[in-house]
């Protein structure tokens, strides 16, 4: 017997037993009983209005037809309205159609009253049909619409049924949303809250009431209302609010130190009902100030569907969002790749019970190996990579800089390697706004897998893949039978000649140049660049909320130190996109709208929390950390940009370089990494001229 069976079990003991006696239907055979004796005073009260209050003056003859008549229409009147519901309703729901309902009920049976009283004894005085119909009309519905006008009285004076004082609760938006809302508010008896002030910003409505409340004033004026009113909580009904007015209205709101719950956009309801179930607690993305980033999910799974997809750092926030996405729409297999076990296994649980159906093979292994990363290519082939992979926590990494460039910049190299090799169709390698003229080295090895990628691209658009060197474990790597320190040209065959001179620069070395309008046929290479994701893993949300948790203090860098800020899904929408409009060479930007100051975000999410930043909980300033810089930027000065399909997705122009010169360094700098090189972040400022290291040195 499970839980859901003996919370039903409960519930049907609260009204008896489904089978037995229930509740309403006593309140039934007592509005029977209440029925037939007002219909009996009702067309009596008609009579003796007729004739002046005076009983004796009343003729004998319309008395005697009335006596003789009114026990059959009591009955058949009762019956009619039983085959017609009226003993079914919920009265404190009651509202116009059950009106409507009673009031046809009422005057259909008052109008046969008429034809049959007529008929069968006599004609009565008109007076007589007509201040019966009305009396009985107000006395059936009146009745049934007392219980409702009783708890409603009741809630406006801040008690429910059992008495609890309930929460005043604020509602933002005087349209049909907020209008729902309140309505069910107002007819709910377990939500213990109360509608006790409208805000709306058209001063046609102000001084007005909606649904009994009245509509207080507008945005400018919530904290006074606020305190006027006693206010708790806040409810945003505004769906259809663009996301600056929203922003403004909550961070209004957040002011108060009332708790906040959201209506959701209105591309994300359903149905055209508006619950109060669907109203969610304020998160602090509510608060980012921009429209949440649409893409043309039915071209991205177009695209996806069908291929074998390969994700690497699968198990991490955005590469197991990446897996979510993808696996929903039927690809042929997908390889989920990641050194970490917990949180590789975590996903493929959760996708396994999600989709069945799904031809999922979720490996362990680090993208550092390249005989392992190359295993995974010859057994899956897979058409589409996105390289998620990748040391992100830029303090760490300053005080392990080899590692960052194994990790990250080795790491990457090898993969895309693979990918170039084994005919992958596109790479995708998840990049950071803190490779825009970095001042760490975690940023600056961002930039040289940005670079890679460029390489990469250049080498598959020219088919010189003689140039790439074999990294470290490369060396033993035997490809068709030849050693790896013997390149040969895999992708030769089948090329065109011309594609290499497409390249080539004066020099007679490749060089990155302004993707080309032609035929591809090689692996595209593309990288997503985009800012912090709330809520990910390293993201600074969690660690505010334990510090909350805790009870404060609230660690902040410096007072005036920017982000920008983007949602999970909005990040993987991101790098989805990328896959259809890749060409190759890009490094596609998201318009993340103005930058969030941390400290701004600390102050709110305390105040989401119920409490009052410096008072409840204190916030400390502890000093930029080692590599850290005050803002970050999304394109570098030279990059530049043009525009996509999408209006908030952006393409930077590479920068150029010399590739045959850059995979030179390259090869240094692994080899540099794997011997620990003390002078490694000076080897990358080498290569890197944006690179400007700032802070304690490692």
């Amino acid at each position: 017997m499970s839980d859901n069976h003996n919370k039903t079990h409960s519930r049907y003991n609260y009204t008896g037993s489904r089978k037995g006696f229930q509740h309403w239907k006593a309140i039934a055979a007592g509005l029977m009983v209440y029925d037939a004796v007002a219909i009996a005073f009702s067309y009596f009260f008609g009579l003796w209005l007729r004739f002046d209050f005076q009983y004796t003056t009343i003729p004998r003859t319309y008395l005697l037809s009335y006596i003789k008549f009114i026990p059959f229409y009591m009955v058949a009147s009762v019956l009619f309205f039983w085959f017609t519901h009226m003993y079914r309703g919920i009265w404190r729901f009651a509202g116009f159609n059950e009106l409507l309902r009673y009031a046809c009920s009422s005057l259909a049976a008052s109008a046969a009253h008429a034809v049959a009283i007529t008929l069968i004894f006599r004609r009565m005085p008109f007076s007589y049909y007509i201040v019966g119909a009305v009396v009985q009309l107000i006395l059936v519905a009146g009745i049934r619409f007392t219980y409702r006008f009783y708890t409603q009285i009741l809630a406006q004076n801040g008690s429910v049924g059992n008495g609890t004082p309930a929460k005043k609760v604020m509602i933002i938006g005087g349209g049909a949303a907020g209008r729902s809302v309140v309505r069910e508010l107002q007819q709910s008896d377990k939500m213990n809250v109360i509608p006790c002030c409208i805000i709306d910003d058209n001063p046609n409505k102000w001084n007005r009431f909606i649904e009994g409340v009245p509509v207080a004033g507008g945005r400018d004026e919530i904290p006074d209302i606020v305190k006027t009113y006693g206010v708790e909580e806040i409810y945003f009904c505004i769906p259809t609010a663009h996301a600056e007015d929203k922003k403004e209205i909550l961070n209004i709101c957040n002011e108060t130190g009332c708790r906040m719950k959201s209506l959701p956009g209105i591309y994300q309801l359903a149905n055209d009902e508006v619950l109060v179930s669907r109203l969610k607690s304020v998160a602090v993305e509510d608060l980012l100030g921009r429209e949440p980033i649409k893409v043309d999910m039915q071209e991205i799974f177009q695209y996806i569907q069908g291929k074998t997809i390969l994700v690497t750092g699968g198990g991490g926030s955005i590469g197991s969002e990446l897996c979510r996405q993808i696996a929903g729409h039927k690809p042929e297999r997908l390889v989920i790749f990641d050194i970490y076990e917990n949180s590789t296994y975590a996903i493929e649980l959760e996708l396994r019970d999600k989709y069945p159906d799904l031809n999922l093979n979720v490996l362990i292994g680090s993208v550092r190996d390249s005989r392992r990363i190359n295993q995974v290519f010859e057994t899956y082939h897979p058409d589409i990579v996105f390289h998620a992979a990748a040391h992100k926590h830029v303090p760490l990494m300053e005080y392990s800089p080899n590692e960052a460039i194994k990790n990250n910049v080795i790491g990457t190299y090898k993969t895309a390697y693979a990918a170039l090799t084994h005919g992958a169709q596109r790479f995708v390698l998840i990049s950071t706004d803190k490779a825009v003229n970095p001042t760490n080295i975690m940023g600056a090895s961002k930039r040289l897998c940005e670079m890679v990628i460029q390489s990469m691209d250049a080498i598959s658009k020219s088919g010189r893949i003689d140039l790439l060197p074999f990294i470290h474990a490369h060396r033993d790597k035997v490809i068709d039978g030849q050693t790896a320190h013997d390149p040969v040209d895999h992708m030769a065959a089948g090329w065109e000649e011309a594609a290499a001179g497409e390249v080539v620069g004066s020099s007679g070395k490749i060089k990155i140049e302004s993707i080309k309008n032609k035929e591809r046929t090689g692996t595209q290479f593309v990288a997503v660049r985009f800012g912090n994701v709330l809520g990910s893993n390293g993201s600074v949300i969690p660690r505010f909320k334990a510090q909350i948790e805790a009870g404060g203090p609230v660690t902040v860098t410096d007072p005036y130190i920017t982000r920008f800020f983007m949602t999970i899904p909005e990040a993987v929408s991101l790098v989805l996109q990328a896959g259809t409009y890749a060409w190759g060479g890009e490094i596609f930007v998201l318009d993340m709208g103005e930058p969030v100051k941390i400290d701004t975000l600390a102050r709110n999410l305390i105040r989401l929390s119920g409490y009052k930043p410096d008072e409840d909980i204190k916030i400390v300033y502890t000093g930029l950390r080692p590599g850290e810089k005050l803002y970050e930027e999304k394109l570098m000065a030279e990059e530049g940009i043009k525009k996509t399909d999408n209006e908030l997705i952006y393409i930077g122009k590479p920068i150029p370089f010399e590739v045959e010169e850059f995979l030179k360094q390259l090869e240094e700098l692994a080899n540099a990494s794997y011997e620990n090189n003390p002078d490694i972040v000076e080897m990358v400022e080498k290569i890197v001229p944006t690179f400007h290291p700032v802070g304690e040195k490692p």
